[in-house]
């Protein structure tokens, strides 16, 4: 049998910092040394974190991680090792190192650069015109980064068809909900159409607002998962490929046959390199067969996510503790819990901040969830220096009736105060606006969107009332009374949110359809809505871009978030019809 040991190093690497992830890799490297792998794969641009943005614009930068990258090669032994860095030519690629015996000695350039969504590569790379095979260890290689594999006559396929048994896609692929069945589908089909064993390595950890989750697989050359690294944690996936198999399998299958390398429909040039020898046969140490770990269920897996990404941000960016404001409210409850499930709960405070219309079940709400998240709890009333705003403006505001001037008012000196004990304690401030509040702008501008990251920012409220019901069934921390109240601002008098704009259960599908699906007026309307309703929440999102774009970045769970993902401009003359 030809069996090649492969591992799958599954890291959190951190945008820039060239030395740490040296180290991690160098730290796994060692790890599938130990369990005699003959290559070891990173994910893309695992060297440098994704994305780099406009790092890449700096050319000390470029030069820093190629020289990080030979102190990498020369490291290695036996054990291949591909990494992920930007290369640099007369111009910069994405691309895949091999490194093997103290060299670099081999590169492959990724060739279809993704502009659409998050993604801006065409803004920094220029694309790869080569597709190796590459004789590692004397087995046929294919080597392969994120976008390449999403396209059926892409780089594997010819890979394949040129006699590569083993495929390795790099990537860099972002989360969100539900992505892994269109992945996982894809991925089957790539390697039971090539014939191949196919192996996908994907970054895990949060940058910025992007979320990584992982989940790296390897694919039998009938399509089916022989190992799969968990979601949201660092992994080493290692198992044994009989490369038989594959052989096996494309004696009875005719159609790569029919494949014409001369005739290729990309017009890339098709190119064999040897990498290294077979080595010599030696005993390797038992390996643990390679784990398949189920799909969690939807709202852990969202949890999950919100909390990596809220870790990492802290992390990364070197804080250690936050702020958050404990209104008495299922939203700022639900970040609480996030935060304390992700720093712990000695690095989590809260204010609770009163004014003349916070309700008494408000303040009680907010003790009890402190108390249960043992977490500390300080109260500040807020009236007094209302009263001496309003008296200040009383005069410059006395032909006018009071409106919403009156209750920003109370917002802003709320994330005065906060902002206030950031700067004097160094406390990360995270805000509590969800997904259905920044959409219609029911949010107050240097009040309430005050902070340094949103942690519902992606999270429609349906679903913030979901997750706190499955945290709760992992230990309960929200009281029936937060799950089962209005919804309020509280800065009135009997002031509800669903009176200001509509129940929950019908603005969150209108949002999702107009924002996440392009969706037009009659086409909401035909869904089953009034016109009046879907007319106003379709003005209220359009006119509140302003806020958004000064709205601290966020989590994204779903396929289309604010930011990156959405840009439309802020003034338009466009009305959706």
């Amino acid at each position: 049998m030809r069996i090649f040991r492969l591992a799958l190093a599954q890291i959190n690497p951190t945008v820039g910092d060239l030395e740490g992830n040296r180290d991690k890799i160098l730290a796994f490297l060692k790890k599938a040394e130990q369990q005699g792998a003959d290559l070891i794969a990173f994910p893309e641009l695992s060297l440098v974190g994704y994305p780099p943005e406009d790092l890449l614009l700096k050319p000390n930068f470029i030069e820093d991680n190629l020289n990080v990258l030979e102190e990498i090669a020369l490291a290695t032994k036996e054990t291949a090792c591909l990494v992920g860095f930007v290369d640099k030519t007369d111009d910069i690629y994405s691309g895949a190192a091999i490194l093997q015996h103290g060299k670099i000695l081999g590169v492959y350039h990724k060739i279809f650069l993704p502009n659409y969504g998050v993604f801006d590569e065409k803004r920094y790379f220029q694309a790869g015109q080569e597709i190796p095979v590459f004789i590692i260890n004397g087995m046929n290689v294919g080597i392969s980064i994120c976008e390449d594999i999403w396209y059926p006559d892409g780089p594997p396929t010819i890979q394949a068809a040129a006699g590569a048994e083993i495929l390795i896609s790099l990537n860099a692929s972002p989360y969100y909900m539900g992505k892994h069945i269109l992945r996982e589908r894809m991925l089957s089909t790539r390697a039971s159409d090539a014939k191949a064993f196919l192996a996908w390595v994907n970054l895990v950890g949060g940058q910025d607002e992007l979320i990584f989750d992982g989940q790296s697989m390897i694919f039998d050359p009938e399509g089916e998962i022989c190992g799969k690294a968990p979601m949201f944690e660092e992994y080493l996936l290692t198992a044994d490929l009989n490369l038989e198999d594959s052989f096996r399998q494309r004696l009875h299958d005719p159609r790569r046959r029919e494949i014409n390398l001369e005739d290729l429909p990309l017009g890339h040039k098709v190119t064999r390199r040897l990498i290294s020898e077979a080595l010599p046969k030696a005993q390797k140490p038992a390996l643990i067969p390679a784990p398949q770990p189920e799909w969690p269920q939807r709202l852990k897996e969202i949890y999950q996510a919100l909390v990596l990404g809220v870790r990492d941000y802290i992390k990364k960016n070197g804080f250690r503790k936050v702020l958050i404001g404990l209104s008495g409210g299922i939203d700022s409850a639900l970040t609480a819990a996030i935060a304390v499930d992700a720093v712990g709960k000695d690095n989590v405070k809260t204010l609770f901040l009163p004014s003349r219309f916070t309700l008494p079940i408000s303040r009680e709400i907010a003790f009890q969830i402190a108390q249960n998240l043992e977490i500390e709890l300080e109260e500040i009333p807020i009236d007094n220096i209302l009263t001496s705003y309003l008296e200040t403006l009383k005069p410059h505001f006395r032909e006018k009736n009071p409106d919403a001037t009156e209750e920003n008012l109370q917002a802003r000196i709320r994330g005065n105060l906060l902002m206030a004990f950031s700067n004097k304690f160094g406390y990360l401030v995270l805000t509590t606006g969800n997904k259905s509040e920044m959409a219609v702008g029911y949010a107050t501008l240097y009040g309430d969107m005050a902070g340094g990251f949103a942690v519902l920012k992606d999270v429609f409220k349906t679903t913030v009332f979901e997750l706190c019901l499955w945290r709760n069934t992992q230990g309960e921390i929200f009281p029936e009374s937060v799950l089962t109240r209005p919804p309020s601002a509280e800065l009135k008098e009997n002031q509800t949110d669903e009176q200001a704009l509509c129940p929950y259960k019908i603005l969150d599908p209108i949002l999702k359809a107009y924002v996440e699906e392009d969706k037009s007026l009659n086409e909401i309307v035909f869904m089953g809505y009034e016109k009046t309703i879907v007319e106003k929440i379709i003005k209220l999102v359009d006119q509140s871009e302003y806020k958004r774009r000064q709205a601290p970045p966020g989590v994204k769970i779903t396929p289309r978030s604010f930011g990156k993902d959405r840009r439309l401009p802020i003034t338009s003359g466009y009305k959706i019809s």
